[in-house]
């Protein structure tokens, strides 16, 4: 950030900083976010959406949640050594380094073993909720690897909700399918656009099949962030050793993102 000010106009513009006048030091910038406690980032988050809002681009209309894993920082651990160093951490000694004082950097003991399509990964997870209109990022946050991706539902919802409007309707892939999601989102009176699986008793219907494929091409979208910020920002890997800062981390991240994408939105609308 600070070497991005001191070598673009357009940086110092926006800074209203003289040409003459260099950057704050980095150090600045990270004891700032250090600071920044969750309800900041979320007033953040929640004033540039309403601004794009009043600009004409509408965001509750309907949302698409998923789920993606995330590499951890460190070098995956068996449960067993994992289990072992969390005790050790816990204690007196293991809050210290060798020279006895306190711990500023230690491995990641917060992340999980899970597994997808019969390979194992150990990390994180983000649960995300997207635009389906306009692809902006509502809300998303971070859990052990192992959590599964159905109970964020409601979480995605919620956080999702940054005007007066209600949010008309939540879509989701078949992981998210089951009684207890379908009763939220009757109980807040959002509609359903929950894909459906066969169960043990039933097999899908024609009806249901296409139900599933009509929900696929508008859930993409969150895949399609997902995919941007894999390939531009390296977010298919932790960069920090704690949940804590690694959430602070996708919140920025969602903050830029969105930015990013409004104003190219705007732009195309006035051409």
């Amino acid at each position: 950030m600070e070497n991005q000010i001191n070598d673009r106009l357009s940086f110092k513009a926006f800074l209203k900083l003289a040409l003459s006048q260099p950057a704050p030091d980095h150090s600045t910038f990270s004891r700032f976010r250090s600071r920044l406690p969750k309800e900041a980032m979320d007033a953040i988050n929640s004033e540039i959406l309403r601004q794009f809002e009043e600009k004409g681009l509408a965001i509750n209309e309907g949302i698409a949640v998923d789920a993606r894993l995330v590499r951890s920082a460190s070098k995956p651990l068996s449960q067993d050594k994992l289990k072992e160093q969390r005790e050790h951490r816990n204690t007196e000694e293991g809050k210290r380094d060798k020279t006895g004082k306190p711990l500023k950097f230690a491995r990641d003991l917060q992340s999980d073993w899970t597994v997808r399509n019969d390979t194992p990964h150990f990390g994180l997870k983000e649960h995300t909720a997207v635009d389906a209109k306009h692809g902006f990022v509502l809300a998303t946050t971070l859990t052990p690897a192992s959590v599964h991706d159905s109970n964020f539902l409601p979480y995605c919802t919620a956080f999702s909700r940054h005007t007066k409007q209600k949010i008309k309707k939540v879509y989701a892939d078949k992981g998210y399918a089951g009684e207890p999601n379908r009763d939220f989102l009757a109980l807040n009176k959002i509609e359903d656009g929950i894909m459906r699986k066969d169960s043990t008793t039933a097999k899908l219907t024609e009806l249901e099949i296409l139900r599933n494929k009509a929900i696929s091409k508008i859930r993409y979208v969150v895949e399609q962030y997902f995919g941007i910020s894999h390939l531009h920002d390296r977010a298919n890997r932790a960069r920090f050793t704690t949940i804590i800062k690694n959430k602070f981390d996708v919140w920025f991240r969602q903050a830029a993102f969105n930015v990013d994408r409004g104003m190219k939105i705007l732009s195309r609308m006035a051409v």
